[in-house]
């Protein structure tokens, strides 16, 4: 729901407390302003709500991004280790029994080499790039996301709650039904509680 639709809802008030037929003008008066209240403070816990959604959904998307980079990497890095090691079994096989003496330093020194690349591949904690590290980061990056997810979701459940609040909180006014303005406020309650939920802890419940 828009800023300026809110403001409408809240002129509406205005003029029914203005130009009203009741009796009892004064009173509805000063019902539609505790209306006109209950609309500006469920605008702005809509406004709130609105921006965390925004946040939350951005935040999802840039972990789910990191989270897939971080994957692409870890497989480049796998299809390296493999190669490496399996290098070297293979000139380990085929040079076994064949290699001349003075030969020999040079081909167990390529072996070693490529063995030892083999084993940065797999583990490089001094730089974090190394397949274990970047599955760990990997992880990490989708915990947040499907944290930053669950919290989005919440926040938009929090959001419809909220527009449908002030919605019949408007009616409430046009109607005279009071009724109306306590179940808005009640629905209120429950999109601030799922706002709550989506700041605080958004995997707590799932829906």
């Amino acid at each position: 729901m828009e800023a300026h639709e809110t403001h409408e809802k809240i002129h509406e008030v205005a003029h029914h407390d203005h130009h009203g037929d009741h009796p009892h003008k004064e009173g509805k008066a000063s019902r539609n302003k505790k209306i006109a209240i209950l609309i500006s403070i469920l605008a702005a816990l809509l406004s709130i709500t609105e921006a965390g959604g925004k946040g939350a959904q951005n935040t999802s998307m840039a972990a789910n991004i990191e989270a897939s980079n971080l994957w692409a990497f870890f497989q480049a890095k796998t299809i390296r280790m493999t190669t490496m090691r399996t290098a070297a079994d293979a000139l380990e096989v085929a040079v076994a029994g064949m290699v001349p003496e003075d030969k020999a330093p040079q081909v167990a020194k390529r072996i070693g080499d490529w063995r030892a690349a083999a084993n940065r591949y797999d583990t490089e904690p001094e730089t974090g790039e190394g397949r274990k590290e970047l599955a760990a980061r990997a992880k990490t990056a989708e915990a947040v996301r499907d944290r930053a997810l669950a919290a989005y979701h919440l926040f938009e459940y929090g959001s419809a709650a909220l527009q449908i609040a002030i919605v019949l909180s408007s009616a409430a006014v046009v109607t005279g039904t009071i009724m109306l303005a306590y179940l808005a406020g009640g629905l209120g309650l429950v999109g601030a509680g799922f706002a709550a939920l989506g700041w605080l802890a958004p995997t707590l419940v799932h829906l």
